[in-house]
């Protein structure tokens, strides 16, 4: 049955039990089959169509279609996998539109290959290609497509590889022909625009037709570093000409643009401080003059956020001039903005999260946003009525909601008395309570990133914990989005200072007002959420064991090639320019201080990881053997940055729950034994 709020039915009685060994329904199962949310909508004619998770499938992300009637399809059955790897994060993957006759016609990226096909789910065919393998480095990948029908073409972001180095690469706007004559045929694409710069999105085309615009950035530079707007225009043939800077610089961060029907430009920008709504005009634009203008000017507030994935989008406008946007400082609303009176309604209702995905049609809107006691859902708001539905993936409770933890958030003091923005999720248990005198365990999760936040959203993984009587408090430490570009700055250069530092503060202050035992704090985290994890554990004495997946340990090997591409020079930014600090990557590297490592840790790691390799976890296993540290290392095939297949999954929670039990001294926990090697 669903539910949009908490349970209030409780049961007559609660009995106390040790903290960690409350019974809970919550098992790794039914948190791996929750595992991931919707992901990219958009729409084909009157049908509303996005991609979603299916772990139990191969971890693959299937293509969903709902159609006007409100029946619900998988557009691509297994083993198809709408998923790009471009920049490796990927990014919007699929298109379609609805045809005057045949039915709709999607083109989508599939993971496996990384090809470009076409198909009509409504045709008696199987996708087609339209797009080449290469066998150079990573070969040829596409993301961020839209279908130009009076072309007859799919205009995107192609991704190629010039060599066998992870940063031999270019990037450019593209052209495929849909009748499939590339699909052998490299020299078929045209290419649309130079490749002037590293990193491009996908274009966005005025609705003449005329101009076309994306956003671009070059090393070292972050996209949430500074980013240019580019400006084309698109001679009668199809090829872009007069290609220009418009906005944006090294210090100013732009993450989304779209063309307004009166041929201006709408963008978000950061250039004062918070992600704004902005318009131009690029007729206006003389003498270096950038006549903008801030469309919901005052508010101290995201507008937009960190361009991990290409082609995410924070706002769209509708039929009538109204733009629907995704804002708010930490959680997010959906709200829909009068660009002409700065006026912003927000929509009501629970959703306290809604990702950077949103479609419009007529004077609809479409997103996916979550609550704390709903997964994430696809959302669609009427906006002449202001009435929201649930319209796919609805949350179901899997268990009684009375096991979902309650989130409390709060601002804590760090040094130097500044703030930090944390969601503290207290142990919760119908039918238990810790003992009298006893205080419960707790986990500090660390997000990765850095440079992104947590959501305040149901999270089965977090109920896993909480449901048994662990505590888990998720820091968005300095560094983190969703609070100013100043607030986020805190880690430049900071990286392994700042986060540790914020992390700490928050279980001290857990510890010091009684909510946490001292002795039985642990923290855990992934991908840069492991470099904090292992950092806190080599540097500290603050936590009783950690759990580190697939992370960074080793700054200078990470900075001269053990990544990809897109991260290659981040740790400028984080750490410093290598060659002028290079003592500070050595100093902050948790393999540097190894030596210092005194608790049980356990570490997962994927071994196609192009992004963390495992040869950054065997170095730091090599420095710790024969020290006598209880460890345990699970490597997982088939995975790569993030867990997505079942098995891995249910694994990786059972070993770290162990983990606990084992250091916390919690007896009978109903998980296998995590074998810790010394």
């Amino acid at each position: 049955m669903a539910s949009t709020q908490p349970s209030t039915a409780q049961p007559t009685t609660t009995a106390p039990a040790p903290y960690g060994t409350w019974p809970t329904p919550v098992d790794a199962a039914l948190a791996a089959s929750h595992d991931g949310r919707p992901e990219y909508v958009g729409t084909v004619g009157e049908e509303v169509w996005w991609t979603e998770p299916r772990p139990a499938e191969g971890g693959r992300r299937a293509l969903v279609r709902r159609s006007a009637e409100g029946a619900i399809t998988t557009v691509l059955p297994a083993p198809w996998n709408a998923r790009s790897r471009v920049i490796e994060y990927g990014g919007q993957p699929w298109a379609g539109v609805a045809r005057a006759s045949g039915g709709p016609l999607v083109v989508f990226v599939h993971f496996a290959d990384q090809r470009l096909y076409a198909y009509a789910p409504d045709g008696p065919d199987a996708p087609w290609p339209l797009t080449p393998v290469s066998g150079t480095g990573g070969g040829l990948r596409w993301v961020d497509p839209q279908i130009h029908q009076d072309r007859d073409e799919v205009w995107c972001v192609l991704e190629e590889f010039t060599g066998e180095g992870a940063s031999d690469v270019r990037r450019v706007v593209a052209a495929v022909p849909l009748d499939g004559s590339a699909a052998d045929d490299r020299a078929a694409v045209r290419e649309l625009s130079d490749d002037r710069h590293r990193f491009v999105t996908g274009p966005r085309v005025s609705h003449d037709g005329r101009r076309a615009a994306w956003i671009a950035w070059d090393h070292p530079h972050m996209p949430w570093d500074g980013t240019v707007v580019m400006l084309a225009e698109v001679t009668d043939e199809g090829t872009f000409t007069g290609i220009r800077p418009l906005v944006g610089d090294t210090d100013e961060s732009v993450c989304q643009v779209e063309w307004d029907r009166d041929g201006s430009l709408l963008f978000v920008s950061d250039i004062g401080d918070w992600w704004q709504l902005q318009r131009i005009r690029p007729d206006a634009v003389a003498d270096g003059a950038v006549p903008t203008s801030t469309l919901c000017p005052g508010r101290g507030e995201e507008f937009g956020g960190p361009l991990w994935k290409i082609g995410l989008r924070w706002f769209r406008q509708l039929d009538n001039g109204l733009i629907a946007v995704i804002h708010g400082t930490g959680t997010t609303r959906l709200g829909v903005l009068d660009p002409e009176t700065g006026d912003l309604v927000d929509v009501a209702g629970p959703w306290t999260a809604w990702t950077e995905t949103l479609a419009v049609r007529g004077d609809r809107v479409v997103g996916v946003a979550a609550s704390p006691y709903t997964g994430y859902e696809v959302v669609e708001l009427d906006t002449s009525t202001g009435h929201t539905r649930t319209i796919g993936a609805p949350h179901t409770d899997a268990v009684d909601p009375a096991y979902y933890p309650r989130p409390e958030e709060r601002t804590f003091s760090g040094p130097d008395g500044r703030d930090i923005h944390a969601l503290v999720y207290p142990p919760r248990n119908p039918g238990h309570t810790g003992p009298e005198g006893e205080l419960p365990p707790y986990v500090v999760w660390a997000h990765g990133g850095p440079t992104s936040r947590v959501p305040l959203a149901l999270d089965l993984e977090i109920a896993y914990f909480t449901s048994r009587g662990i505590g888990v408090v998720e820091v968005n430490y300095g560094g983190s989005t969703g609070y100013g570009r100043t607030y986020r700055e805190r880690l430049r250069e900071q990286w392994g200072v700042v986060d540790v530092e914020d992390c700490a503060a928050v279980a001290e202050a857990l510890a010091a007002e009684g909510s946490a035992d001292r002795a039985r704090l642990a923290i855990r985290g992934g991908s840069a959420g492991g470099w904090t994890t292992a950092a806190s554990l080599t540097s500290t004495d603050l936590y009783a064991c950690g759990a580190i997946s697939y992370p960074i340990l080793d700054l200078t090997g990470w900075a001269v090639g053990e990544t990809h591409d897109f991260e290659s020079r981040y740790l400028e930014s984080l750490v410093g320019p290598l060659a002028e600090v290079p003592d500070r990557y050595r100093d902050r590297s948790p393999l540097t201080h190894a030596d210092r490592l005194r608790t049980p840790f356990l570490l997962l790691q994927g071994l196609d990881d192009v992004i963390c390799p495992p040869a950054q976890c065997e170095r730091f296993l090599a420095a710790i053997e024969g020290r006598g540290i209880p460890h345990a290392y699970l490597t997982f095939a088939g995975e790569s940055h993030g867990f997505r297949l079942e098995a891995t999954l249910i694994r990786a929670l059972e070993a770290e729950l162990s983990l606990y039990a084992q250091t916390f001294g919690i007896d009978g926990v109903d998980v296998p034994a995590l074998e810790l090697k010394r």
